[in-house]
């Protein structure tokens, strides 16, 4: 019997199953709204909305009791309702993608976090360590502008170029002094800096002029550089020009914050202002009031024109830029290059031993024929190798260059490369290079000789005096490379090579090259075995000696010379001792005249 009923109670309808419960609310089931949770066992399933993302899943037939009994009721008959399937949507294929939580798409939408960038080449090796420039920097940048725009003369060696100089290692050396990184060293290759681009005032051959420029440059590299391996040396050139470009911002910096002191700046670029112009109505009016003074005037101040003022424009850029350049480096070194190279030892011993062992024995059978053949007497040369002394050293000098470069690097992998775990390894390694470094030195001997003699039979020129210095200079190299392997660590090696070809240079300017080569040449004009044309193309070093030339010969040789020292005068920037001797000594155009000039031999 089914349980009576009170009046009060109305019975609970069946649900149908024909007829599907309605979906629960999403925001009312714990805030996931799966269906699960509101649809009984065995219906149907709803299809989804349209913003909703589509889980359709296979209806079981429903085969436990009816609704009824699991509502409490007894003594109710359980029927089974078959539910047919779902028939699939049009363009589905497998299964239902699971369902995503809209809690969880804003989270899939956040970017994921990378971690701290890597840091640059710059940052690692070369950091600035101030954000702004001192006011050591910067007035010494606005000096060395000021004075290399008004001194240096860009088309001859004078005394504008020291004076410029000295401007800039001056304002260099405050840098260091400030900075706290003012070395010893430093400041002595500033001063070798100084005297080569003396050398500007003393000689006047233009090539010789120029190699010093390009090493006071190296020297100033080196005076703000800290490296000390090859490497480094090499990237410390590149660094002066490249530090200009990033101390813009950091010049631009220390300009901002001397605007802070506006009414100082303002005062001193008035007063600065007003001395410029009492020295221009003063100057005038004395240089028409005296002709003496006139001159004075006329040879300091400068011609006014478009051409002057884009010199002065890039001089002064330039000055102010290799200024800024160096003081950055000073504040912030670079250390690129000179990352301790700590343990390639990539060979085993009989690897580097077999193959520089066999160039050893080589070096030795050629110092060996050297030593019987080209320091033996001109007759044995003569029958034993078919050719004349002179012929004989002119044609394997330039070998013999090559050759002594190439060992250089030999030796220089070999050192990189060769184990020196045990005392067995570094005494063989040291054996072996010193020999093939002794050999090279017999080379470097017998290269010098062959050009001592092509001189003797050809006569001097720039270029064999240039080689031979830079002969010599291999030779005093390879003596630096013996000591430095008999030492633990040659640390020191690549700057004292460095500081060895600047004395090669002041040497070769202590030897007045243009001159010697005159000198050289004089006595074989009158047996007319010498090149009359090439010496008139000499500078004004050689007059003294092409004066003593026979009558013809010396007009030839003077002609373009006496040409270029009375129409081409040098004002203060340009002045030249060598230019104001041969003033003295050299013929007149008139007198020289255009006479011809033949090619003599």
């Amino acid at each position: 019997m089914p349980a009576a009923e009170t009046p009060d109670e109305t019975p609970a309808p069946a649900e149908s199953p024909a007829t599907p419960p309605s979906r629960a609310d999403p925001t009312e089931t714990g805030g996931a709204g799966n269906p699960r949770d509101t649809e009984p066992p065995g219906a149907a399933p709803r299809p989804a909305a349209p913003s909703a993302i589509p889980t359709p899943r296979p209806a079981a037939p429903a085969t436990g009791p009816s609704a009824d009994s699991r509502a409490g009721g007894g003594g109710g008959v359980a029927v089974a309702i078959k539910v047919p399937p779902k028939p699939p949507q049009a363009g589905w294929a497998g299964p239902a993608p699971t369902p995503v939580s809209p809690m969880v798409i804003p989270a899939l939408m956040r970017p994921v976090p990378l971690g701290p960038p890597s840091p640059t080449l710059f940052q690692r090796r070369w950091p600035r360590r101030t954000p702004a420039a001192a006011t050591a920097a910067l007035a010494g940048g606005l000096v060395t502008a000021i004075v290399a725009a008004a001194a240096v003369p860009l088309d001859r060696p004078g005394l504008g170029w020291p004076i410029a100089g000295l401007a800039m290692l001056v304002s260099l050396g405050v840098v260091l002094w400030k900075g706290g990184t003012g070395r010893v060293e430093s400041f002595a290759w500033c001063a070798a800096a100084l005297a080569l681009l003396s050398v500007g005032a003393f000689r006047a051959a233009g090539w010789l002029f120029f190699l010093c420029l390009m090493a006071a440059f190296g020297c100033v590299a080196l005076a703000v550089g800290r490296g000390r391996r090859v490497p480094a040396l090499f990237i410390a050139l590149i660094n002066v020009p490249l530090a200009g470009f990033r101390a813009l911002p950091w010049v631009a910096a220390g300009m901002s914050r001397l605007k802070g002191t506006g009414n100082n700046v303002v005062r001193l670029a008035a007063s600065a202002g007003l001395g410029v112009l009492l020295l221009v109505v003063f100057g005038a009016l004395f240089a028409s009031a005296d002709v003496a003074f006139d001159r004075i005037v006329d040879q300091v101040v400068p011609e006014f024109s478009a051409g002057t003022v884009v010199r002065w424009i890039f001089v002064g850029t330039v000055a102010a830029w290799l200024l800024f350049g160096a003081a950055y480096l000073v504040d912030s070194p670079s250390a690129v290059g000179d990352r301790e190279p700590g343990e390639p030892r990539t060979v085993r011993r009989v690897e580097w031993l077999v193959p520089v062992g066999a160039l050893l024995v080589m070096f030795v059978a050629f110092v060996a024929v050297q030593l019987t053949v080209l320091y033996g007497d001109r007759g044995y040369v003569m029958k034993t190798v078919g050719l004349t002394f002179a012929e004989y050293a002119r044609k394997g000098f330039w070998q013999l260059l090559v050759v002594t470069l190439l060992t250089l690097v030999v030796m220089a992998v070999t050192v990189r490369k060769a184990p020196r775990g045990t005392v067995t390894d570094r005494i063989l390694l040291r054996v072996v290079l010193g020999l093939l470094a002794a050999c090279t030195l017999v080379i470097v001997g017998s290269a010098v000789k062959r050009m001592d003699v092509y001189e003797e039979a050809y006569g001097y020129t720039r270029l064999r005096v240039f080689v031979t210095a830079f002969e010599l200079w291999l030779g005093a190299l390879f003596v630096l490379v013996m000591i430095g392997g008999l030492a633990r660590r040659a640390r020191w090696l690549p700057r004292v090579a460095v500081a060895l070809w600047v004395v090669t240079l002041l040497g070769l300017a202590g030897l007045n090259p243009d001159r010697f080569i005159a000198a050289g040449n004089v006595q074989r004009v009158a047996a007319n075995n010498a090149d009359v044309w090439y010496l008139s193309t000499l500078s004004a070093d050689a007059v003294p000696e092409l004066r003593k030339l026979p009558a013809g010969a010396r007009e030839c040789a003077l002609s373009a010379i006496s040409r270029d020292l009375y129409y081409d005068r040098d004002d203060w920037r340009g002045w030249n001792l060598a230019r104001e001797q041969a003033r003295e000594v050299a013929p007149r155009p008139v007198d020289v005249g255009d006479y011809p000039c033949y090619r003599r031999y």
